[in-house]
């Protein structure tokens, strides 16, 4: 086995057990550079871990990540110890380094951790099937439920204003003003949707500021792949990529869950007759979730969780538009000029199907509310 001698420095600074005897890059995902590692003990036991570079483009300050990310993983284990359940491969484990840290700074700008990996185990990018997407509503209702007593002043905000609506929105107005790549002339339309409706999806935003619902631990990346699966039995075993774990609003890991799972198209699909929001799916969704929150979310918060899907899709659908304006500099995998342009109508018609279906939404969260009394 070839390694690079630099990989190698820095491998050696983790606390890892045994002899390395492979490492191979993993090419999924596209924010950090990952790698799998494999030791083998002195009794010939194997044990794998993952290996990452922080995007410090992305993330500014990667101690804060990842200090919230070890007081956040050893509350989950510590809460699942407490029902009786053994944390491993249930919760990531941050692999300490030589001299107790979370975290490898290499020398040349580059930040690394390391954590156990997770056996046995699968993510899926598209929702094979209602039971599946129940189990992952399950998975993120759990994470949100054992971090519901967690002292939230302890997390860092380490990307200041992520989902907030209204400076969203004056970020957004700002690109239309200065139409970098003279696009806006083309997109009428679009702009006006957004702006229509600005002031209803602030809403979340509002409460959070007047108390109305509190701030908690949110995952902030709610997607379908970020549940591993037992590869036998499809039971959810763990929540993973808890880079933007801090402060926010349960509604919003619930929205984006819905937003991105419980779409009939994919995120860039350019026929929008095929986008709608599928009521079984977000039906699924939405039982696994409460079952598992029910007892640890307020009122106001069970009851809004259709707005989080219709905040965050209107979100997305902003972000996509804005970057679209400005050039494609933020979500710069495009293959072709109008794919963000197409990725943002997407989001609006998916948020347009949601808004006509919010009474069976919000019908769909008072039956679920009502049978766990």
């Amino acid at each position: 086995m070839t390694i690079d001698s630099k990989l190698k420095a820095v491998i050696d600074r983790f606390v890892f057990p045994g002899a390395l005897v492979e490492c191979a890059e993993i090419k999924t995902g596209h924010i950090n550079a990952t790698y799998r590692l494999r030791f083998v003990g002195a009794e010939g036991a194997q044990r794998e871990y993952v290996l990452q570079r922080i995007n410090n483009y992305v993330f500014k300050k990667p101690d804060e990540v990842m200090q919230n990310v070890r007081l956040v993983t050893e509350h989950l284990s510590r809460a699942l110890a407490a029902r009786g359940v053994d944390p491993d491969n249930r919760v990531l484990r941050v692999v300490p380094t030589v001299d107790g840290g979370a975290m490898v700074d290499d020398g040349e700008g580059g930040f690394w951790r390391a954590y156990d990996f997770i056996r046995h185990a699968v993510t899926v990018d598209r929702v094979q099937s209602a039971d599946q997407f129940r189990q992952i509503g399950a998975a993120f209702g759990d994470f949100q439920g054992m971090l519901s007593d967690f002292p939230i002043d302890r997390l860092y905000d380490t990307i200041p204003h992520f989902h907030d609506t209204r400076k969203r929105l004056s970020d957004f107005e700002r690109s239309v003003k200065g139409d970098a790549a003279g696009r806006a002339a083309s997109v009428p339309e679009e702009i006006e949707f957004i702006r229509s409706r600005g002031k209803a999806m602030c809403r979340i935003v509002e409460m959070l500021e007047s108390g109305e619902i509190p701030l908690r631990v949110t995952h902030n990346d709610t997607k379908i792949n970020n549940v591993m699966l037992d590869k036998a039995t499809g039971e959810a075993l763990c929540v993973i990529d808890l880079d933007t774990v801090m402060p926010g609003s349960a509604l919003y890991d619930f929205g984006d869950a819905i937003r991105y799972g419980a779409c009939t198209a994919a995120e860039d699909e350019t026929d929008l007759s095929r986008v709608a929001l599928d009521i079984d799916l977000f039906a699924a969704f939405a039982e696994g979730f409460i079952s598992r929150t029910a007892d640890r979310l307020t009122k106001a918060e069970l009851e809004n969780l259709p707005l989080g899907a219709m905040v965050m899709t209107y979100e997305n659908a902003l972000r996509f538009l804005a970057d679209h304006l400005d050039g494609d500099i933020y979500f710069t995998d495009v293959d072709y000029p109008e794919h963000n342009l197409s990725r943002a109508r997407c989001q609006m018609k998916l948020l347009t199907d949601m808004e006509a279906k919010r009474a069976d939404m919000d019908g769909i969260v008072a039956r679920l509310i009502e049978r766990t009394k």
